[in-house]
């Protein structure tokens, strides 16, 4: 079973002090930043890690929203967002709870947040439903 485990830092959220948000220029701690690296290669040593990635802050992104046909860009910062991810692991275990393990071991400041969430496979899906594999 594939999972996605997403970081949501304190230090991306909007309900943070402002001394305490990432801003302009933000760049992890070198401590934050091995100690992540150590926890990486122990997802990838158990043959459990897909792939991994860090995001940059909500100040460089973008949203597209749709509504009635339309799109609608809004360039960051995005003040209304209540939880910014900051990153994500994708791996594959055999269970929820297996996931659960991982995401505890997950070497994270205070404040954060991890979130789980499963990814659909195909067998997840009604025999009905035609996807192009081409």
């Amino acid at each position: 079973m594939r999972f996605m485990m997403f970081m949501i830092p304190k230090v991306y959220q909007p309900d943070t002090p402002p001394a305490e948000r990432a801003v302009k220029g933000f760049t992890p701690s070198a401590e934050s930043v091995a100690r992540m690296m150590k926890f990486n290669e122990e997802l990838a040593k158990a043959g459990v890690l897909i792939s991994l990635d860090g995001l940059h802050p909500i100040s460089k992104g973008a949203r597209v929203a749709f509504s009635g046909g339309k799109q609608k860009v809004t360039d960051g910062p995005l003040i209304e967002a209540k939880e910014v991810i900051g990153g994500y692991w994708m791996i594959d275990v055999k269970s929820k709870e297996e996931a659960v393990v991982w995401a505890t071991r997950i070497p994270a400041e205070d404040g954060d947040v991890i979130e789980i969430r499963q990814v659909f496979e195909m067998s997840d899906f009604p025999s009905d439903v035609y996807f192009d594999r081409s």
